[in-house]
């Protein structure tokens, strides 16, 4: 096994995060990479072509350790966010190694045929049971997924979600803080069986439900920061929907679609933009806005931060900025999402942005977009309106 993961781990280390956010301490793999693909070496090896599939690739280990080092041929990948799918390919092509796996849609086109399946477990479990039962539903009678993750976020509550659809299901030994699950034996009934996901939330604040797939941020819940946000413009006076001309709203990071949805329920003749790196966020939104009956006025968009938005166009900006990458804290991510919305914004136009508190975002805003002014703050949450100088 160590020989095995030596080789594999050399060959990672010369793989990139970009065009996904980096930092020094910040790798492109890590040991959970290495254990799945060092589990399921012998299977790789002798698959035959078109057979394995890999989810949840973060910059292409899984993928690209699976092609390059382990011998599995035609690969397929499925990953939720965008910058992922984006480094994969930006490492395929550096390596010559572009013609070695292709992207598929996360359903039949991705699983069908696969007989071994390699997973980066998610945080959520929602997210995991997508998985599974996906897997158990399109793939091979004799599929074997091998899911792997680091210790310290993995409970046992995974090895529940894979039993419920997989009849055979394992905890390997850890090892270098890592640990992987095997299922196998897949369901026979599982067909007949409704798809988990969407699912549908309502709350008492909102007008409209909420749809979410299993990797959206919050659910179907209205997450507490957007509530807060959301409050803020409820009112009738200098801060709420009409303060202001608002003919053209940008939701950054729309996730089930809340804010991209109120701002078409309140500004009936406003353009909307929604835009989210997550699949799972963008294919939420857009069916949360076509039930609540402004699909044809809310643009969804899969996209790196602001980039589906032209300089200058926008009145109002809506952000809730996720403040980790990955399983990492770190507030490197919002710092660039704040610097998109000072392009994005016209002068005179607003961002009504939520952030943890503790995070102190006040200096960077006013620095890179104008003047702020607080709304709202309570124990975890403070909401700022800044208005683009």
């Amino acid at each position: 096994m160590e020989a095995v993961a030596a080789r594999l781990e050399e060959f990672c280390s010369t793989l990139s995060r970009e065009p996904d956010f980096d930092a020094p301490e910040l790798r492109a793999y890590d040991t959970a990479d290495l254990l799945i693909l060092t589990t399921a070496a012998g299977r790789l090896g002798d698959a035959e072509p078109g057979t394995v599939v890999t989810i949840g690739d973060r910059h292409g280990a899984l993928t690209l350790g699976a092609t390059a080092v382990l011998g599995a041929a035609d690969v397929r990948a499925y990953q939720d966010p965008l910058l992922s799918e984006r480094a994969l390919a930006a490492n395929a092509s550096r390596l010559g190694l572009g013609d070695s796996y292709a992207n598929a849609p996360f359903g039949e086109e991705l699983l069908a045929g696969a007989k071994t399946v390699l997973v980066q477990l998610p945080r959520g479990l929602d997210a995991l049971e997508e998985i599974a039962w996906k897997i158990a539903r399109y793939a091979h009678p004799d599929v074997r997924v091998f899911a792997g993750g680091r210790v310290k976020h993995m409970t046992r509550a995974q090895n529940e979600v894979f039993a419920r659809f997989f009849g055979e299901v394992s905890a390997g030994l850890g090892w270098r803080k890592s640990r992987v699950l095997q299922a196998a034996s897949k369901g026979l009934a599982l067909p007949q069986q409704e798809a988990p996901f969407p699912r549908w939330g309502n709350d008492r604040e909102l007008a409209f439900g909420l749809a979410a797939f299993g990797a959206t941020f919050g659910g179907t819940k209205l997450d507490h920061g957007s509530r807060l946000l959301l409050g803020t413009l409820s009112g009738e006076g200098n801060t709420g929907w009409h303060a202001t001309q608002r003919d053209r709203v940008f939701d950054l990071g729309c996730g089930s679609g809340v804010l991209a949805v109120s701002a078409a329920l309140a500004l009936p003749s406003a353009e909307v933009i929604a835009s989210d790196q997550s699949d799972a966020a963008v294919r939420s939104t857009a069916l949360t806005a076509e039930a609540a009956g402004v699909g044809e006025r809310v643009a969804v968009h899969r996209a790196d931060g602001a980039e589906a938005v032209a300089d200058g166009w926008a009145d109002l900006v809506l952000l809730n900025p996720p403040f980790h990458t990955g399983a990492t804290v770190h507030a490197g991510v919002a710092h660039r999402l704040i610097r998109d919305c000072a392009r994005v914004l016209k002068p005179g136009g607003e961002l009504r942005i939520v952030f943890n508190s503790h995070l102190a975002y006040r200096p960077l805003l006013e620095q890179v977009i104008g003047p702020a002014e607080q709304l709202a703050r309570d124990a975890t949450f403070t909401v700022l309106a800044v208005t683009k100088r």
